[in-house]
């Protein structure tokens, strides 16, 4: 007796029948601008003090295999360079987001640590492919589940409870699975899937595992559908006991959303690439502040008037910046930076910068208020107030970065090629940025992480 399928198998029937010609010029070479942007996230974050203290704290130097580890001159176990290069790149809060929410950092690291254990060549074509539907899944996921802010606001991190989804679904294509191993990957997952925004109270690191955990669990998940293992395939159904929905969103869900209209628009395309180095909630106000600058010829500013969500100001409204995860943060620190220093880069979130008195006294002229009006996905209102009582404001509905105010190409290399520039040599750079640029032409992607690796 065959059974009908419930909507992990829907799913996963859908992600098997996708080919790389389903996808428009615009989307194959998206894919391959987050790829390389990823990639300088993570290579840059590999020296970040959350990578360093997990290699030393959980003694992932012994731990043998041959996937490499992004920025270090070391091969590691599958799930193991998973962990730590998705850790890597989400440490500067410089990865894309508008996925599941980060998808870069749990797609990518998943999608390259596959490739060793294959033994035929995988096709740069079909490396994009599987990284494509990794995006879509961590989206749709977090879509059907109620959407960002709602999934959010319960408290749950949706790029470590959505995300693991992604990360199965690139791999277990990568392993190619059929569609009945790929359901059982996607109910492997399930039992992964965590992550919370506790983080935010005190500025802890752990918001830095969520995608690491992420990977490592989509790459087990996948792994273990691979050798027969067994998953639930109710993970998706709302009233089962126990599912994803019924479990991380009682009443909330549409899990019709997790398949309708599939191939009609790609949810990559609705991601952002970040020019900042903080969340992606504080963009929008970087960028006013920026505006109201440029437009008005400002330079003596008396104060800074903020008004946002409640839901925004929950995640990033703190003025209280004791460590770099709370400058990260921190939409008034991220105003005070581009006051202070002109830019918010990875610079801008060193100890020296975020503990200045100078810092300190833009954060005491900024006044945050919660708009009762505002809905949880507005942008914020900045309104900066001259030394004669001038007063200039800006909403900033399209920050930069974002689908509908996109980064030139040019900007978007010129960070790759700084961002990795930090832990690689300039001809190393420049060889991967070829590869990644022609990947859709590449016979074989499988030599791609051993570029990602410091030589020994």
């Amino acid at each position: 007796m065959t059974r009908d399928k419930g909507f992990a198998g829907m799913l996963a029937d859908r992600l098997c029948q996708v080919r790389f010609s389903d996808f428009p010029a615009s989307t194959v070479h998206k894919a391959k601008l987050h790829l390389l942007d990823t990639i300088g996230a993570g290579l840059a974050g590999s020296a970040s003090p959350e990578t360093q203290r997990i290699w030393r704290g959980l003694g992932l130097q012994t731990d043998g295999g041959r996937s490499a580890v992004w920025g270090m001159p070391h091969d590691i176990s599958v799930r193991s360079a998973g962990f730590i290069n998705g850790v890597s790149a989400h440490a500067l809060e410089l990865d894309d987001s508008g996925g599941c929410d980060h998808s870069g950092a749990v797609v990518v690291p998943a999608a390259l640590a596959i490739l060793p254990e294959l033994a035929e060549a995988v096709s740069g074509r079909r490396l994009l492919t599987a990284m494509v539907m990794g995006y879509e899944v961590g989206r749709r996921v977090l879509e059907a589940v109620g959407g960002y802010e709602t999934h959010n606001g319960l408290g749950w991190h949706s790029t470590g409870t959505c995300g693991v989804f992604g990360a199965a679904a690139a791999a277990g294509l990568l392993l190619d699975l059929d569609a009945p191993r790929l359901e059982q990957a996607l109910g492997i997952s399930c039992s992964f899937a965590g992550g919370t925004w506790a983080f935010i109270h005190d500025g802890s690191q752990t918001k830095k595992l969520h995608p690491g955990r992420a990977v490592e669990g989509g790459l087990t998940a996948a792994l273990l559908a691979a050798s027969e293992f067994t998953g639930p395939t109710e993970i998706f159904e709302p009233e089962a006991w126990g599912s994803f929905f019924k479990t991380f969103s009682p009443g909330q869900s549409a899990p019709h959303l997790l398949t309708e209209a599939f191939g009609e628009a790609w949810r990559l395309d609705r991601c952002s690439i970040k020019p900042y180095a903080t969340c992606r909630g504080t963009h929008s106000a970087i960028d006013a502040v920026r505006q109201l600058r440029a437009a008005h010829h400002l330079e003596a500013i008396a104060a800074i008037e903020v008004e946002m969500s409640s839901f925004q100001f929950g995640m990033c409204g703190g003025t209280s910046v004791a460590s770099r995860a709370q400058a990260q943060m921190s939409l008034p620190y991220a105003i005070a930076a581009e006051l202070q220093f002109g830019k918010v880069g990875p610079a801008e979130l060193e100890p020296d910068r975020w503990s200045s008195p100078e810092i300190q006294a833009w954060l005491d002229r900024i006044a945050v208020r919660i708009d009762p009006g505002m809905a949880d996905a507005d942008e914020p209102a900045v309104t900066l107030v001259a030394k004669d009582g001038r007063r200039y404001r800006a909403i900033v509905e399209f920050p930069s970065g974002s689908p509908a105010n996109p980064l030139a190409d040019e900007q978007l290399i010129a960070k790759f090629r700084d961002l990795a520039g930090l832990v690689l040599s300039a001809s190393r750079v420049a060889e991967i940025e070829n590869v990644v640029l022609k990947l859709d032409q590449t016979a074989d992607a499988r030599d791609l992480p051993n570029l990602l690796r410091c030589p020994r």
